[in-house]
């Protein structure tokens, strides 16, 4: 679909997605599942699956989806792009032309026609901003449009450019000196496998080993032999007031970033070569990584604490974008092959958990998912302490969790 004819549709964009109609239902009056009069009118049903109930329930709370994470204005964020690649994945499964036009929009939005990308800055060398390429590379591989060709290139700069330690890894930004972050491997290494993939004819091989370097030093620095976790983040320099003087990481094991790390991990694999000699070393990373993260799933609930082996101190809550992102990890690696089985057990109950505890859904349909972390970090007044990781904001609907909940129920519906 080119521009013209998107800009046609996109007027109905939001009527189009909610009138979802279903197969097979008893009478007349059951066989529309989602009735609409005007925008703000809906009925979800749900009949839907869990996968397509929260991505409509996320375009009705974000119908532009340059807003999306309750942003005033638009913005190349990391979100907008983990939830386009869940919409991504909706669409491929149940192909329906209005999810691919919402991810459409946001790069026609985002990039003018001379390929520039809105809100990037390329000399903040900033992870994060890399992960709203994955988009573009699903929308440059549909349209052909020479302006998303363009900025993929750009970002595609960036990683050559990014400032690395001393033995290379990448810096998390710019103003995060000397840093690697387990975030920054869910931001920039499944779009730099992909990219590769797709146009990297003549440097695979360099590629595709600067990508496996990549978890190989996050291996490195921040995992903790006693427990099979890993830590946030590491300093080389250990000058960070966050950081251990004797290691260099962080202090604590931060749910999200789990993961974040987590999901790098089963979706670099989708796009690193079967031959490839790291592929077996990512896979074992996996197996360690999931064995780890089972071992502290909270046992009532099937769900995963902020701090994650520290459940039985008070103030610590079941947190709901961790404990949908190791669902995701842990079913997609099952499916895939990575995985004993038994992890689809474990994913089930993470699943249910979510569903019984931390879902919650409306009169009219609209899912909503409680007790997401909204932000953490490192740096500043963010010491890494188990308090800080406790008392930052606590807010629903975030798509840190809403993203990895609608991949998290395609992957157990396989």
């Amino acid at each position: 679909m080119n521009t013209i004819e998107f800009q046609k549709y996109r007027s109905f964009l939001f009527i189009i997605i909610l009138a979802v109609v279903s197969v097979g239902c008893k009478n007349k009056e059951e066989k529309e599942t989602v009735t609409v009069s005007t925008e703000s009118e809906m009925k979800i049903s749900d009949s839907l699956k869990w996968s397509e109930r929260m991505l409509l329930s996320e375009i009705a709370r974000f119908p532009d989806p340059t807003l999306l994470d309750f942003r005033e204005k638009p913005k190349w964020n990391y979100t907008n792009g983990l939830i386009l690649t869940a919409t991504q994945r909706v669409h491929e499964e149940i192909n329906k032309q209005a999810y691919f036009n919402y991810i459409y929009e946001f790069g026609d939005k985002m990039v003018n026609e001379n390929g520039e990308i809105k809100t990037y800055t390329q000399q903040d060398y900033k992870l994060d901003v890399l992960k709203p390429g994955d988009a573009l590379l699903y929308l440059y591989s549909k349209t052909k449009e020479k302006r998303f060709l363009k900025a993929l290139q750009t970002l595609r700069t960036q990683i050559t450019d990014q400032p690395r330690t001393s033995d290379g890894g990448f810096w998390h930004k710019k103003v995060y000196e000397h840093q690697m972050w387990l975030d920054g491997l869910y931001m920039a290494q499944p779009f730099y496998a992909h990219y590769t993939k797709m146009f990297g004819e003549g440097e695979e091989t360099e590629a595709y080993n600067e990508i496996v370097k990549q978890f190989a030093l996050i291996q490195k620095h921040t995992l903790d032999e006693k427990t099979g976790l890993l830590y946030h983040g590491w300093d080389e320099k250990k000058q960070q007031d966050w950081a251990d003087t004797n290691t260099g990481t962080s202090a604590n094991f931060w749910s999200r970033a789990m993961g974040w790390y987590g999901m790098a991990l089963v979706d670099v694999l989708d796009y690193l070569p079967e031959d490839h000699p790291g592929r077996k070393d990512m896979i074992t990373y996996l197996n360690q990584f999931v064995k780890a993260v089972a071992k502290v799933q909270d046992k009532d609930t099937g769900l995963w604490y902020q701090v994650l082996d520290k459940g039985d101190l008070e103030g610590n809550y079941l947190e709901a974008t961790g404990s949908a992102m190791f669902v995701y990890v842990m079913a997609k690696g099952v499916n895939q092959g990575y995985l004993p089985k038994e992890y689809r057990t474990i994913a089930e109950k993470g699943f249910q958990g979510l569903l019984d505890h931390l879902v919650e859904v409306e009169p009219n349909g609209m899912v909503n998912l409680k007790k997401c972390c909204a932000v953490a970090g490192l740096g500043g007044d963010r010491d890494g302490s188990f308090e800080y990781y406790i008392n930052e904001e606590v807010r629903a609907n975030d798509p840190k969790g809403t993203g990895p909940f609608i991949m998290a129920s395609l992957e157990l519906n396989k």
